[in-house]
Parts: C-alpha cells; structure tokens; sequence
C-alpha cells in the first residue's frame, strides 16, 4: 500500500474503487494511502481528477464500488452518522442553504453529533459556540443572516463550526475558491491552528506548498505522485500532469518550494 504514514494513520484507504451506479467508467480507480494523525495534506490535480469524489468517499457521502476506508482504525462503514461526526468535520464547497438562518445558529450545528436529539442548548454550549466566533473573529457576525455574508466571512463561519463539533479530522472541499488572496491565506491559517488532521482539496499549488505537509497528485481518478511537496510538485510532474511549462525554485519569505509558471509557454 502506497503510504504517507507508515504508522499513527488517521485516515486508511485500501484498494478503493467508485463509479456511478449503472455506469461502467470509474471515477476513482485502486486508490490506496495512509495520512498520519496531525498531518495537513493536500489533494491535488487537474478539474476532473477526483478531488472531491474522493473527499466524499471520506466521509461516507458517497459508497465506494470497492475497497476499505478506516477513520482512526475503524472502518468507516462501521460508524454510525453522529459518531463519524464525531470524527470528521466537513467544509464542503456547497454553503448551507441561502434560507433565513443566523450565523450563530450555523456555529451550533457543530454541537448536533454531541447532544440528545430535541435537546435544548446549555449555557455552556452556548459558550463553545461564542468561543469559536472569537477564535475565527466572527463574533460581530453573530446575529447576522449567513445569506447575507461574504464568501470569507462564510468560510470562517463553516471553520467555528467544525471547531465546536471538536473533530479529529477536518476535510475541506475546495475552500479557497472565489476567495482574494488575504482570505485565501486567512482560510488555510485558521484550519491549520485546529492542530488536527487536515485534508484539504485545493487548486492554488503554491498555497498548498505553503501550507501542506504532504500532497496526494490525482490524475484521472488515479494517484499518480503521493509524498513530501518536494517530491510531488516537480517540473516534469507539471507538465505530465497539469500541461504547464514551470520552474521549481525558492519561496522568498518562507524558504519552501515555490513555482513560477511559464505564462506564455
């Protein structure tokens, strides 16, 4: 089995396999990895690859055709939904409906896996939901509709929630999208000071050199390169992979890999 990790695995996928019902062509194909515990990954690759079909294999949106996943050492089909939600957090790249509901309401869904079903919200519940406003700096957004905010104002709300359900493992889909750099960047930092393991679907190559300490390449509903970034984001790699011309070369600020793309190559 192809591993970041040899040992400590959060996350264990062995020989997994999905297509769509009915349908012959696979969209994933003999995926097999392992993400140690704490680690911050990032998933790669082309639009198409699989990015996000695999994230939903993750956390049993979808059923794989084939194959095993195990979440801290248990095969995910074998949890029950709030106890996986104990487990994994998502932030998908689909917003909550754009229906009147607050933000400190969006906060408290994070508390669902963790209380009886009808019960009411303690006063020490609605203290974790205040404690995860402030740490993401939303609290003035409290009392506001999460309809009417911006694209990073509502990520940084979808990240308080993930906070209050206290996960092991975070899996974001895409969060960086139609967000400016600042937040970009804003996004990424905050997923990161949570201290657990992240699984990160991301387009912006250079960021996830920044941040990630290991990438998954997915070509073609395939794993193509799995590793360190230095060992996944190579010059041959970008044009195999991605069809660009680049060059490999220093961060100025953090001393990491960075890539300078041929524009009009």
């Amino acid at each position: 089995m192809m591993s970041l990790a040899p040992v400590d695995s959060a996350i264990t996928v062995d020989h997994l396999t999905w297509r769509v019902k009915g349908k012959q062509a696979e969209i994933l194909t003999d995926l097999s990895f392992a993400i140690k515990a704490g680690a911050f990954v990032g998933l790669i690759g082309p639009n198409g690859a699989g990015k996000s079909s695999l994230l939903r294999c993750l956390y049993r949106k979808i059923v794989p055709t084939q194959g095993r996943i195990e979440i801290n050492g248990c095969e995910v089909a074998q949890y029950r939904r709030s106890e996986l939600a104990k487990q994994v957090a998502v932030v998908q790249q689909e917003e909550p409906p754009d229906f009147p509901i607050r933000v400190h309401e969006v906060i408290a869904m994070g508390l669902i896996p963790h209380k009886p079903l009808f019960s009411f919200d303690t006063e020490r519940d609605r203290q974790s939901v205040w404690d995860a406003a402030e740490r993401v700096n939303v609290m003035h957004l409290l009392g506001r509709s999460f309809a009417s905010l911006s694209g990073g104002e509502k990520q940084r709300v979808m990240i308080a929630r993930a906070i209050v359900q206290q996960p092991t493992i975070l899996l974001l889909d895409e969060p960086t999208n139609h967000l400016d750099v600042h937040h970009q960047i804003e996004v990424l930092t905050l997923a990161e000071s949570m201290n657990i393991t992240v699984v990160v679907s991301i387009h912006d190559l250079n960021l996830a050199a920044a941040f990630c300490d290991a990438l998954l390449l997915l070509h073609r509903g395939r794993i193509v390169a799995s590793g360190a970034v230095a060992d996944v984001l190579t010059e041959s790699v970008l044009s195999e992979v991605f069809s660009v011309s680049a060059r490999i070369g220093q961060h100025p600020f953090s001393r990491g890999l960075h890539i300078a793309y041929d524009y009009r190559g």
